[in-house]
């Protein structure tokens, strides 16, 4: 089976990006590895895909999406790169690919992932659910039971599809989805890809919902999964194989619920320090921290996310400024500051 796996990020992400690559490298060095950059590098960074861990970059602009600045503009970076990821998967089903998996830059591999091209010999889509196992706490199922029911059942850190058959068919629909209703935006039923793919299973056939608890383990389902270290320094997780951890929120956040959920469970800790370590080793000075070349107008001004949901809000703002990103006489931003808004 011919596999595409892709992730899609920044260069702000790029050193959790090089460290997902790198696992994956380890693991499946028969894949071909895809990065999907909304991005422009910064000053004084010089990027060489050619010494990366991945084989060939792919620009978001070159995706072939409508009036991509205006397009770009209604986004900020976490929905923007959330967005391309359904044009990406829709136009790789072309690409001579049996199998396209998906895996946020923040996930790294602990083992193969082979079960999963197993699976896709009889499943066309596969995804993980954020929970396989019920919470009994009241403060467990706040924190994680609640939560996946804001921002979706399934968590779309991951997810793979054959290219023919209802993978295709899935992949279409998602990029149609992501295209034009990719926000964060709760109280109108939408986080960004998640809660499109609550519909998948019952949209769609030949969908295998992967409760091995070996995938996808995070801070959100600690509770109920357990870190152990066998003799042989395989990682399993509640006794099987651990494949991928999805490091979510590394930093105050991510180490605090890693912290309530993974308890005494002292291996969880040791992942946690090793991926830490792995991102600090593939760290680039020359990055500033946060960087996103299209989180400013031309002129280095921020773009505050209240100008952006404006401008997909108003198709008449949308006509008169093709390019909202330009600053100066008769741009948006001169608009703005005219209506003190």
């Amino acid at each position: 089976m011919k596999v595409l796996c892709y992730s899609s990020f920044t260069f702000s992400y790029l050193n959790r990006a090089r460290v997902l690559f790198q696992t994956l490298r380890r693991f499946h060095p028969e894949w071909e590895l895809v990065a999907l950059i909304t991005d422009k590098p910064p000053a004084g960074f010089r990027f060489d895909p050619a010494k990366e861990p991945f084989d060939r970059v792919v620009w978001a602009q070159d995706l072939g999406i409508p009036d991509f600045q205006a397009w770009l503009f209604k986004h900020d970076v976490v929905e923007v790169c959330t967005a391309v990821k359904g044009p990406f998967i829709h136009q790789a089903c072309g690409s001579g690919a049996d199998a396209v998996i998906y895996l946020d830059p923040d996930t790294a591999l602990f083992a193969s992932l082979a079960p999963l091209e197993a699976w896709l010999e009889d499943h066309d889509i596969l995804l993980t659910p954020h929970l396989i196992d019920p919470n009994d706490t009241p403060e467990s199922i706040a924190d994680n039971d609640l939560s996946a029911s804001r921002t979706g059942i399934f968590n779309l850190g991951f997810v793979a599809i054959r290219t023919t058959g209802e993978g295709a068919r899935f992949a279409r629909w998602w990029n149609d989805r992501l295209l034009d209703w990719c926000y964060d935006d709760m109280p109108a039923g939408l986080f960004v890809d998640q809660r499109w793919c609550d519909h998948v299973p019952a949209l769609f056939d030949k969908v295998k919902v992967v409760r091995d608890p070996g995938y996808n383990v995070a801070s959100w389902n600690l509770s109920t999964r357990t870190v152990a270290v066998q003799k042989d320094g395989q990682v399993t997780v509640n006794g099987a194989p651990l494949r991928f951890w999805h490091f979510t929120k590394l930093g105050p956040t991510g180490d605090a619920m890693t912290k309530k959920y993974g308890g005494t469970n002292f291996p969880v800790y040791e992942v946690w320090s090793w991926y830490k370590r792995q991102v600090t080793k593939a760290a680039d000075s020359a990055i500033p921290e946060r960087w996103w070349a299209y989180g400013a107008y031309s002129d280095g001004t921020p773009i505050e996310k209240a100008h952006r949901v404006l401008y997909r809000q108003r198709a008449d703002l949308q006509m008169a400024f093709p390019d909202p990103f330009v600053a100066g006489e008769g741009g948006y931003s001169q608009w703005l500051e005219r209506e003190g808004l």
